[in-house]
């Protein structure tokens, strides 16, 4: 495993995925890029981590209001598998809960366009900034 304070997040759909680093030592996430759901997705994040020489890749988690797991919680957890089949790096999760509306809110507030994908990277984002927010304690 690298030691570059790096750490790669995603917010998972079934359309797109969007993707943000940290630098885990001063804590401050950016959104990259948003990728392809599609059959090679996980050999793509795969790659991105290698040239991003990342710790980990945190993944968003989501579930209902009530903290329950849903169809999506299902077709992300099957991802997370095939992350983990092809990444030399830990593969940890994260609650996603209204990522992506504070996403929006977010981008909205900044009075220029914007399509789904920026929601999506930035998601991704905001999932970062919530496990580093956390990971001193939890995420050992």
């Amino acid at each position: 495993m690298s030691n570059s304070n790096t750490v790669i997040a995603l917010d998972v759909g079934d359309v797109r995925i969007g993707v943000a680093r940290a630098n885990t030592i001063a804590k401050i996430a950016e959104p990259l890029i948003t990728i392809e759901m599609n059959d090679s997705a996980a050999d793509v994040v795969r790659q991105m981590a290698t040239e991003q020489q990342a710790d980990c890749v945190v993944v968003g988690l989501p579930r209902n209001m009530s903290g329950e797991e849903t169809a999506q919680t299902k077709k992300v957890r099957a991802f997370i598998e095939q992350l983990e089949a092809v990444l030399e790096v830990p593969v940890k999760t994260q609650d996603e809960s209204l990522t992506s509306v504070k996403a929006e809110e977010i981008l909205e507030a900044r009075k220029t366009r914007y399509n789904k994908g920026d929601v999506d990277a930035l998601a991704a984002a905001l999932i970062l900034e919530d496990y580093l927010a956390t990971s001193e304690n939890t995420h050992a």
